[in-house]
């Protein structure tokens, strides 16, 4: 069992850093895990970030397309948020699984 501790709490995520219960997310965890990929999370990241953990329990498939096409954001600003791998970063910032469609 891999754990991430955070102010004292210990949560448990997988081998690739990904929360494996998504209801253990909290805005201060995604804070902490953002700063190690040296990210400091706006308001706009956390739209991105809700709207994420909101796709996720409605079961909708994600990818960057879907991300761009939300209204909130669009591509390319969406890689300026979460360089590096946008989708794959947001989603463990946002405590949700790594989606299918990251490598």
């Amino acid at each position: 069992m891999e754990t991430y501790t955070n102010n004292g709490i210990q949560v448990e995520v997988n081998a690739e850093g990904y929360l494996k219960d998504m209801k253990q997310w909290t805005p201060e965890l995604a804070r902490e895990m953002a700063r190690e990929e040296n990210i400091e999370l706006t308001d706009k990241h956390f739209e991105v970030l809700n709207w994420l953990r909101t796709k996720q329990q409605e079961g909708v498939p994600l990818s960057i397309r879907k991300v761009g096409n939300s209204g909130l954001v669009d591509i390319k600003q969406f890689y300026q948020l979460f360089p590096g791998g946008p989708l794959k970063i947001s989603s463990k910032l946002a405590g949700i699984p790594k989606p299918a469609s990251c490598i």
